[in-house]
């Protein structure tokens, strides 16, 4: 049980800072004066590169898991396939977040805060999917 204390952790860690990433952008966004972009451009590196760790040590005790007793309890049954899936798709959309870093960072972004709240409810959905799957294991 350890190794899924530790996971649950580490994804705690990481969505917090997926929920807050995307708000950032959300205000990045409506802004236009250049010391408040400045500010903005610098919590949103250090954020994303203070929740990478997290994500790779998420992935890293997952797959412990996956490996030591989940896949050959689970492994024959659809909704693991359907949460790895979901979970490579959160792993694209954390890498998609650090793609909208780099382009705020080169003053790049074409992007109005509309789109970006809806973006930022890309990890709410997931987590709600991945959690009934995992909890419930409903096939």
């Amino acid at each position: 049980m350890w190794l899924k204390g530790f996971h649950l952790f580490f994804m705690t860690a990481w969505f917090a800072g997926l929920f807050y990433l995307p708000r950032i952008f959300v205000n990045h966004a409506e802004i236009t004066d250049e010391a408040t972009s400045e500010r903005f451009r610098m919590m949103e590196r250090k954020l994303y590169r203070f929740i990478t760790p997290w994500m790779i040590l998420t992935i890293v005790f997952g797959l412990w898991m996956l490996h030591d007793y989940a896949w050959a309890v689970w492994g024959h049954m659809l909704w693991l396939h359907i949460k790895l899936a979901l979970i490579a798709g959160l792993v694209g959309y954390h890498f998609w977040c650090g793609r909208i870093v780099k382009t705020f960072a080169e003053e790049r972004n074409r992007r109005s805060h509309v789109w970006y709240r809806w973006f930022n409810e890309i990890p709410v959905l997931l987590l709600l999917a991945i959690v009934y799957l995992a909890s419930i294991k409903p096939f």
